[in-house]
């Protein structure tokens, strides 16, 4: 068995672990954390598998859905804290200066 089956096989039980703490997590933080985790594993089994098919330009689809989870959980935590997307990033809103 190909060492990359191996790590692929790990890369799907860690996303299962993420994905029950994604459903039992105790805040929203720890959900939305748990989501992250589970992009980012993804991102590494996009260039796993890519590598196993000997197709490494999946790392360009790589790099691309990591860019994507990064910026989307940045907006989903601006979103819980602020209550908008609107804005900068002070404690006030714009409008209220």
């Amino acid at each position: 068995m190909s060492i990359f089956v191996v790590t692929a096989i790990a890369l799907l039980a860690s996303v299962a672990m993420a994905l029950a703490r994604a459903i039992m997590g105790p805040t929203s933080y720890d959900r939305i954390l748990a989501v992250n985790a589970i992009g980012t594993k993804t991102v590494l089994l996009i260039a796993v598998v890519g590598f196993m098919n000997g197709r490494p330009d999946f790392l360009d689809l790589a790099l691309v859905y990591a860019l994507m989870n990064f910026i989307g959980t940045l907006a989903v935590l601006k979103y819980f804290k602020f209550g908008t997307l609107r804005g900068g990033l002070s404690g006030t809103p714009k409008g209220d200066r």
